[in-house]
């Protein structure tokens, strides 16, 4: 006996509306909130401007080491009962560091945000920070950081961005630092970047059911203990691309593969061409259906996967391209991509490509922002770019109603194929020769 059903067709697709944003200025600091209606959960999240390009130069990594020194004990409690205060209310801290921000979250029922708060502001605020302590966590992420650089890819994405942006600049080293600045940092280093960026009262964000919040008293637990004014935040870094290409050896002696990154600098986020320029960049390498994917993986077999994108901060931002091929196609699968890149500034994109990276986009943005902390962390893109409140609300649209033509024009702008740095890290001496003979640009080692 056999069950005979129809398969059910797809619904309509609901709209989607992003919550409305409230600004509020509280005991020194700024609360940004989204009202998400019957909501239990709610999430929190002090937003400091206290991201790596803060860091001095030399000392790369230290956010990265503060931030897993939080939870090692405040100055009221050991880290044991800090622990267990945490833990009570059902919840953890939750640390993020990106160029332009620090950030701790906490996520709890509603009922209990102002204490996770108080407990979240006691950890930012007094940690502990003893020596022993540093110490054990600035070894530790040394540690990890020596078995990741172990791997193909950190060495390579690291002599990219120091090509990219100069390795005398902070933004051109990596953002969690390498091994050896991790494992040269000192207790001071680590207290002086705490009371020079982690006392000053940040912005409060804040995504719940707000009728049952109080934004006034959390943002007095947030920002309790602080004082000073916001740091200058810098305007846009102008990078121009390099007059002509050049390829960069990362020698890996014996490897059978090598790992590839192409990139070139790109603009800072809250240019007014991100959306056209996130489209180019999903048709051409930002989906599994996109030209590069379908050329260097489909059509040639050269590799499991590349991808390439736009990717920027508040400063500066960068293109760029990533895969790994096996050493013997290293100098094809270099040709074949500077060449769909070339090709992509020069026609654009077309009709059929440009809807199926609209609707991916659109509907995955929909898709994602189903969840307070989701929600929570497309209001921080709103105050550490400076973007507007209805940015959210505005941007499905935005990409549902860019046309060829505005595309197609963000790619011409923005892609500078002539200008790329491609870093290949594999076996020097076995792709050497092949990639001469390409002329795709001088060849250069990479310094030890």
């Amino acid at each position: 006996m056999s069950l005979i059903a129809d398969r059910p067709v797809p619904g309509l697709a609901r709209p989607y509306r992003f919550p409305q944003v409230t600004r509020r200025a509280v005991a020194g600091g700024q609360v940004v909130a989204a009202h998400l209606p019957g909501q239990n959960l709610a999430v929190a999240l002090l937003l400091l401007d206290a991201g790596a390009a803060r860091e001095p130069a030399g000392k790369e990594g230290l956010g990265a080491v503060l931030a897993n020194a939080l939870e090692e004990g405040t100055a009221r409690r050991d880290a044991t009962a800090y622990a267990l205060a945490v833990e009570g209310l059902g919840t953890e801290l939750v640390t993020g560091l990106d160029w332009d921000s620090f950030q701790v979250s906490v996520q709890v029922p509603v009922d209990r945000l102002t204490a996770a708060v108080e407990l979240l502001g006691e950890a930012v605020r007094t940690p502990r920070l003893d020596p022993d302590d540093v110490r054990r966590v600035r070894d530790d992420e040394a540690t990890a950081l020596l078995m990741d650089w172990a791997n193909p890819g950190p060495r390579a994405d690291a002599v990219l961005r120091a090509d990219l942006f100069g390795a005398e600049n902070r933004w051109g080293r990596p953002m969690y630092g390498d091994p050896d600045s991790v494992a040269a940092l000192d207790v001071e280093d680590v207290a002086v970047f705490h009371s020079e960026w982690f006392l000053r009262p940040g912005t409060l964000v804040v995504a719940g059911d707000l009728e049952r919040i109080d934004l006034d008293a959390l943002g007095a637990a947030a920002f309790a203990g602080t004082g000073g004014g916001p740091a200058d935040r810098g305007g846009p870094i102008d990078v121009p691309p390099r007059p002509g290409r050049r390829i960069i050896l990362v020698d890996r002696p014996g490897s059978v593969q090598s790992t590839l990154r192409l990139g070139h600098p790109a603009p800072h986020r809250a240019h007014p061409d991100h959306v056209p320029m996130t489209l180019a960049g999903t048709v051409l390498g930002g989906a599994f259906t996109s030209r590069l994917n379908h050329l260097i993986r489909e059509v040639r077999g050269y590799t499991y996967g590349i991808r390439g994108d736009f990717a920027s901060s508040r400063r500066f931002g960068r293109f760029a391209v990533s895969s790994g091929v096996q050493t013997a196609v290293t100098a094809p699968a270099l040709v074949e991509a500077v060449g769909e890149i070339t090709r992509t500034q020069a026609t654009g994109v077309t009709a059929d490509e440009l809807a199926v990276a609209r609707s991916w986009r659109a509907g995955q943005l929909s898709v994602e922002l189903q969840s307070p902390r989701a929600i929570a962390a497309a209001l921080t893109t709103l105050v550490v770019y400076d973007l507007p409140d209805d940015y959210h609300a505005r941007l499905r649209q935005s990409l549902l109603d860019a046309d060829v033509d505005e595309v197609s024009a963000a790619a011409a702008n923005h892609l500078h194929p002539e200008s790329l740095t491609l870093v290949v890290e594999g076996d020097a001496a076995a792709v050497r020769d092949e990639l001469a003979a390409t002329g795709l640009g001088e060849i250069v080692d990479a310094r030890p």
